[in-house]
């Protein structure tokens, strides 16, 4: 039942977990969110909620991980039966599994529409074009079916075929490569943001701190972010968790991974947003941002088809090293069942495909996947997850895997995990249901 693979290194496992956790939303939610609800005093809000509810669930994962040493439907399932409970707790797992799976069927259509863009940029299919024409080309791209069949098809065989090569010579052996390329990309296009943007438009939209736009929505927007942005309640980081080495700290390895999540957010940022004011253009967020806003950016400045070249492949980096995590622990379960990784991995990727063909064809199955998942399963899933570390295991087992003895810190964690985080979590669920 347990595995007895394991991360080259702690740092190949902060690479994916960073990898996993620094998405599509880094780029075109954060930057964006933060410049509205207040700057400087949203990160704050913000980092103050990464530590009280991010940082305890994401330790809660990895430790449920590293003690099961499996999937997480086996882990929380052999967990919950050593604690003298019921191993039905594994359905929690199985949830974050069928999550993943859910999140893999749009996200890999998104994912498509950036490698789309890589291809634009390097023949320089939008450069000099008039902002209407820029505008009617993402509309042209969402309205063309085959394309957008082929890009995703294509980043779904790239994805299986990392996953398919194992957890140390695929995932391992991949984020090892692409997460520093992507950490270069992000500083190459901030250099070029920094020459031919208006910088300093960017840091008042980013920084000014002012408190009066912390609203109560302000805040729950925070958390929610927060909360996302570690890929959490889906199962993800308890898998790659399973392959966390015996004594590595784990508190101090999720401190950093939350540190390099936010500042490549904030970086992002500072990349993208004096781009679109030297511009003249309206700071937005989403497709919008990415699609639309960036390229009419891209389109007049010296260097554009470059550095929209390398902007284009740092989203699809960004969104493959988080489709590898999607995929992978529903990968680990189904090998639990003597299935050869490769065909678990085509087979779980295959279903992934043929959901995303679902959302190309038909927009309210990509508008549904995305409210079940996001708004639902994950919330539900990090609460479970609360519950179970927090709740149902015994204390001297958190003390035993954690190896931090019982100090301050151990406090402070257990703590925040057994009240804090699930009251957080809870209203951030509310919220996304508009119940409060």
């Amino acid at each position: 039942m347990s595995t007895n693979v394991t991360w080259k290194s702690r740092w190949t496992f902060i690479l994916a977990a960073t990898g996993s956790a620094v998405g599509l939303g880094n780029i075109w939610k954060f930057p964006y969110i933060t410049g509205e609800y207040g700057g400087g005093a949203f990160v704050l809000v913000y980092l103050g909620c990464i530590l009280l509810i991010g940082v305890p669930v994401m330790i809660a994962e990895i430790m449920v991980g590293r003690a099961g040493r499996s999937d997480p439907v086996h882990s929380m399932s052999k967990l919950g039966k050593t604690a003298g409970r019921s191993a039905n707790w594994g359905a929690v797992g199985g949830i974050g599994i069928l999550a993943g799976l859910m999140i893999m069927m749009f996200y890999s259509v998104v994912a498509g529409w950036a490698l789309d863009y890589v291809a634009q940029s390097l023949s320089g299919n939008y450069l000099n074009s008039p902002t209407e024409t820029i505008e009617q080309n993402f509309s042209q791209l969402l309205g063309n079916s085959s394309e957008q069949f082929l890009w995703h098809s294509i980043f779904c065989l790239i994805t299986a075929s990392i996953v398919a090569g194992g957890v140390t010579k695929g995932i391992g052996k991949s984020v090892d490569i692409l997460m520093p390329i992507l950490f270069g990309f992000l500083l190459l296009l901030l250099g070029y943001s920094w020459v031919n943007g208006d910088f300093s438009a960017g840091l008042h939209f980013m920084f000014d701190t002012d408190f009066s736009k912390l609203s109560s929505d302000a805040i729950l927007v925070a958390m929610g972010h927060a909360f996302f942005t570690l890929s959490l309640g889906m199962g993800a980081i308890m898998a790659y968790g399973a392959y966390f080495p015996g004594k590595a700290s784990i508190g101090k390895t999720v401190l950093t991974i939350a540190a390099l999540d936010t500042v490549i957010a904030l970086v992002a940022g500072m990349a993208m947003f004096p781009l679109v004011f030297a511009n003249g253009l309206t700071p937005s967020q989403g497709p919008g941002l990415m699609f639309v806003t960036l390229p009419i950016a891209f389109s007049n400045m010296a260097g554009g088809q470059f550095f929209g070249t390398i902007f284009f492949a740092l989203v699809s980096i960004a969104a493959l090293s988080s489709s590898i995590s999607l995929i992978e622990p529903g990968v680990a379960w189904l090998e639990k069942y003597g299935i050869k990784r490769s065909l678990s991995t085509f087979g779980f990727t295959g279903l992934a495909w043929l959901g995303g063909i679902a959302c190309i064809y038909y927009g309210g199955v990509f508008d549904a996947l995305d409210y079940l998942t996001a708004n639902i399963m994950l919330p539900l899933g990090g609460l479970m997850i609360a519950l179970f570390v927090g709740r149902i295991l015994p204390r001297d087992t958190s003390v035993q895997e954690l190896g931090m003895g019982q100090g301050t810190l151990f406090k402070y964690w257990w703590f925040a995990l057994r009240y804090i985080a699930p009251i957080g979590i809870i209203l951030v669920f509310l919220n996304s249901l508009k119940l409060i």
